[in-house]
This record gives C-alpha cells, sequence and structure tokens, in this order.
C-alpha cells in the first residue's frame, strides 16, 4: 500500500507540473521574462516557506542546525537544476506543452533516474536484483515513449505548414525548440540530485518532530533558492536589456490579474515538488525510481493539455496515432516502475 500511495502522490506532482504552465497563457501585457520572475518569486519564495512552516515544526532551527556542506550542495544543484527551469519555460514557447514536455523529461528522466543510484555505488546491487531490473526496464519503457512523442513532433513538423504550426503555438520553431529542450533536460535532472544531496536535512527534520511524509520539504528550501538565484538573475537581465521592466508599472496591463495569475502558475509549479517530495518517502529501497514515474506522469498530463487545447490540430492522423502511442506507452512505464518497486518491497 505503501508503493500504491507513493505512486499517486507522483500522479498529483505530475499533474501539477504539467498543468502549471496554462495560468501564464492568461498573462496580458507583460513580457515571458516579466511573468517567469513574477511566478518564480510565488514557486521558489513563498510557496516553500509557507508549505515548510505548516508541516515541519521549528523549520528555521531545523535549516539551520544543517550541516554547511548539506546546505551548499543542496543550494548548488538548485543553481543548476535552474538553468534546466529558466529553459524549460523557453521549450514551452517553441515547442508547446505535448512535445517540449516529451523531449525535455525524456533526458531528465533517464539522468534524474541513474546517476543518483551511480554516484550513491548502488547501481551494480540493483542490476543484480529482480526489482532494480525491473525497474531499469521501467525507465526504459519510458524512455522508448518519450522518443515516439518524440517522432510525432517530427511527423507534425514535416505534415504542416508554417501557418498551421503558428495557429496552434505563435512561437513553434523545432529546432530551435530542441536544442533549448535537449539543455533544459539534462540540467533539470539536478533537482533529483539536489534531493538526494539535501536527505541529511530532511532526516534532520524528522528528528525534529515532522511527520515523514513530508520531511523532503525542509530540503526544497535551499534546492528551490538555489532555482531563484539562476531565473531571477536572467530574468532581469532581460528586463534590463529589454527594457521590460516597464511591465511592472504598466498602468495599461492587468497589473492584479497578472499577478493572480502568475501566483495560480507559481504555486502550482512548487505543488510538483511538495507532492514529488511525499511520493518520494513512500517509494521504500529504490526512491530513485520515483524521479522516472514524476517525469512519466507529467508527460502524460502535459500531453492530455496539448491535445485539448489543440496543439495538435491540423496534423494528420498518423501523427495523431503516433503521439498517442507515444502517451500510452509512458503511462505504461509508471506501471512497470511501479511494479519494480512493489518486488523491492
Amino acid at each position: 500500500m505503501a508503493v500504491i500511495w507513493g505512486v499517486v502522490l507522483h500522479a498529483l506532482g505530475g499533474f501539477a507540473s504539467g498543468s502549471f504552465y496554462l495560468p501564464y497563457k492568461k498573462v496580458q501585457g507583460w513580457s515571458w521574462e516579466s511573468y517567469w520572475l513574477v511566478g518564480g518569486i510565488f514557486s521558489w519564495v513563498f510557496a516553500p516557506l509557507i508549505f515548510g512552516l505548516l508541516t515541519v515544526p521549528d523549520l528555521f532551527d531545523v535549516l539551520a542546525e544543517a550541516p554547511s556542506e548539506t546546505v551548499w550542495w543542496s543550494y548548488f544543484w538548485g543553481v543548476l537544476w535552474g538553468f534546466g527551469g529558466l529553459t524549460f519555460g523557453l521549450t514551452m514557447r517553441y515547442l508547446g506543452l505535448s512535445l517540449g514536455m516529451a523531449v525535455v523529461l525524456g533526458l531528465c528522466a533517464v539522468f534524474g533516474t541513474v546517476v543518483p543510484p551511480i554516484w550513491q555505488g548502488q547501481f551494480g546491487t540493483l542490476m543484480s536484483t529482480l526489482s532494480g531490473q525491473v525497474i531499469i526496464l521501467g525507465l526504459a519503457v519510458c524512455v522508448l515513449g518519450i522518443s515516439i512523442c518524440g517522432i510525432a513532433g517530427m511527423m507534425k513538423e514535416k505534415s504542416m505548414t508554417d501557418d498551421q504550426k503558428k495557429e496552434t503555438i505563435a512561437e513553434f520553431d523545432l529546432k530551435k525548440g530542441v536544442l533549448v529542450a535537449v539543455f533544459s533536460g539534462i540540467m533539470s535532472a539536478c533537482f533529483s540530485f539536489g534531493l538526494t544531496a539535501g536527505q541529511p536535512i530532511a532526516e534532520l527534520a524528522v528528528q525534529n518532530g515532522a511527520d515523514p511524509l513530508y520531511m523532503n520539504n525542509a530540503p526544497l528550501v535551499f534546492i528551490l533558492l538555489g532555482g531563484l538565484t539562476t531565473n531571477a538573475i536572467w530574468c532581469i537581465y532581460l528586463n534590463i536589456k529589454n527594457k521590460t521592466y516597464t511591465d511592472y508599472g504598466n498602468v495599461t496591463a492587468p497589473a492584479v490579474r497578472n499577478i493572480i495569475f502568475c501566483a495560480m502558475a507559481g504555486v502550482t509549479w512548487y505543488l510538483q515538488f511538495f507532492f514529488y517530495g511525499m511520493g518520494d518517502s513512500k517509494m521504500g529501497e529504490y526512491r530513485f525510481s520515483g524521479w522516472t514515474l514524476h517525469m512519466a506522469f507529467i508527460i502524460a498530463f502535459s500531453s492530455f493539455w496539448g491535445l485539448y487545447l489543440h496543439e495538435w490540430r491540423g496534423a494528420n492522423r498518423q501523427t495523431m496515432r503516433t503521439i498517442t502511442l507515444g502517451i500510452a506507452t509512458v503511462v505504461f512505464s509508471t506501471v512497470v516502475v511501479g511494479i519494480g518497486n512493489y518486488l523491492a518491497e
């Protein structure tokens, strides 16, 4: 039951991540860097502190007691993850939700799942057990599904005119989008490394009375602070370069409405990590495999939204069959990973 509960929590996190960008589409009169920065303040400052204070007793005391080396590595991986999060938003602009998520999260799933056990010297043990082999099989199925989604994107590129592409995704650019997505996928995996590095902080939270279900909310404060650092520097740079800092005082733009939608997007973005951290605590010996589940659920939900928002409108029937097969394969991979964790238990 613990593993099943873990999968459900990862599904909730995937839904949050796959849906967070939708409120940004309602922002009017602001440039990308302006609304990304405002939403990021809610994602990486307000939400981690509020949810942390609600779930971890004496949160600030726990953070103060954390070893300086652990704090540094949590923050460091958060900074690198910030590059992934930053370019993640650009990927959505160029490729749309469904294709963009598939390319980014494919690489993210591979690096984020495999590197932690290699780093901890557990990969050999993993491959020597049936449960570990099933989990790796699930990862391979996930990558296969993501590859099929990528093929569908290329089929869409070939079968649609430039005007048709612009109708569904205003800034659609396959070459630029794939380059950004590759970088984003690799760097986004650093979040998984940050959470692994921050486990001593999570253990301190438990020792201080926190429910183990919420223990990862403590290291999230440092990891997301690292993400804020990267994103804030870049967005402020763009504000100055493009002179879009005037967005914040633009009386013709619906400022209050924009802030509300940015807050909705930002908090939803954070909730993926809130639920991921909870699910992570339930995954048993091979907790690293939860990263694959997280990625797969994000792809499934974001693909649904991509279809719902008609991002594939104008694509031929063969392309639609291919993207449907890709999504179904990714979803199936979550079942395989879940079986692997069940065998470990």
